[in-house]
């Protein structure tokens, strides 16, 4: 099976409302990726997800949904290079990070 690395943005009613913690749960407890989940001084949340490209590519479809108290209104995502794996905190496999 193939890995993949995809870069996810998200946009709507999704800081306030535990989407950070949504997405460290459905994606490292639920489905066992790595990568990160911060939030942006623009409103939105950023996400990177690194695993088996088929669970990557579920959790970037669940993150069209987001938790019920969430509302999203747009979401993209983009190949991303192992480099983008380095932002994590050291001896994590998935990390919320400050914002930016």
């Amino acid at each position: 099976m193939s890995a993949a690395i995809r870069r996810v943005m998200i946009c709507g009613r999704v800081q306030g409302v535990g989407y950070r913690a949504w997405v460290e749960r459905e994606a490292m407890m639920r489905r066992g990726l790595e990568g990160w989940v911060r939030n942006r001084r623009d409103g939105g949340v950023e996400a990177l997800f690194y695993g088996p490209a088929d669970i990557v590519s579920e959790m970037v479809a669940l993150c069209r949904r987001g938790p019920s108290s969430a509302r999203v209104d747009d979401v993209t995502d983009e190949p991303a290079g192992p480099d983008s794996l380095n932002l994590r905190h050291a001896g994590e496999g998935f990390s919320v990070l400050p914002t930016v």
